[in-house]
């Protein structure tokens, strides 16, 4: 029986609204989420988050959908970044990286979406789906992140919201698959609240929309997304059943060019 996972269900300061969140994924058959504190520098005012006990929002934790067992919440950060020098942030060594089980970024020109998928030290790299993607994919980068064991990400929760960006979405994902074949692709909800959130089976359908095959499109709700928890380290990846290939360390330190 395949296990499912949401990588994205997004903080938020209203406590009762991000349990009422996760409760839902449990409800819908979710194993496993991740609390998605997102960081973009180019707001001022944003700092790193530290992330949330899960002891501060549950007694004890709701119990999957057919499973019989507690979901399992991680933690994860997305940077946004829109200059080279916002990079550093990212380093492993870090001590705001380490509070997290999942880094993720969100690279906004065609410079740093090479970087991220050739040099940074993350397990998954954003696509754009609120606007049209800004620059084309290319094979050589997008090879690099995946032999890198670094997956993309889609989100799907603006694509059942508005006709505008389920627009951006489709042909954003699009235009990726025809550039990774459907490899390392996970799709997650970027939930904001409980209504956002659909089961693991409508995702795996709408993934087909997306450009997926039926196998790859159910992989992105499953085996995929726990192969980006094993990415994330040893601590994150405990008691989370193995995949096919060996993840990688965290090792890179990127220095901006001078």
């Amino acid at each position: 029986m395949a296990v499912f996972v949401d990588l994205n269900i997004r903080q938020t300061s209203d406590k009762n609204l991000l349990r009422k969140t996760i409760e839902i994924a449990a409800h819908l058959g979710y194993s496993t989420i991740a609390v998605n504190y997102v960081i973009e520098f180019q707001d001022k005012k944003q700092n790193f988050i530290k992330p949330i006990p899960v002891n501060d929002l549950f007694n004890s934790l709701p119990i999957v959908q057919g499973k019989s067992k507690p979901i399992r919440v991680l933690n994860r950060l997305t940077v946004v970044v829109s200059d080279a020098v916002q990079c550093i942030e990212l380093r492993a060594t870090s001590p705001h990286i380490r509070l997290y089980d999942i880094v993720a970024v969100l690279p906004k020109t065609e410079k740093l979406f090479h970087t991220a998928c050739m040099t940074l030290d993350v397990d998954i790299i954003c696509i754009t789906v609120t606007e049209k993607q800004p620059f084309h994919f290319r094979r050589p980068p997008v090879s690099g992140a995946i032999e890198r064991g670094i997956f993309f990400e889609i989100i799907y929760s603006h694509a059942t919201k508005d006709s505008t960006m389920r627009r951006y979405t489709i042909s954003n994902s699009l235009s990726l698959m025809q550039i990774c074949k459907g490899k390392n692709v996970v799709l997650s909800s970027g939930a904001e609240k409980p209504l956002e959130l659909r089961g693991p089976y409508d995702i795996a359908n709408l993934g087909l929309l997306f450009g997926l095959s039926e196998g790859d499109a159910k992989a992105a709700v499953s085996t995929n997304c726990r192969a980006v928890i094993l990415h994330g380290g040893p601590e994150s990846s405990q008691n989370c059943p193995q995949h096919s290939s060996p993840p990688l360390q965290r090792f890179t330190t990127y220095s901006p060019p001078g």
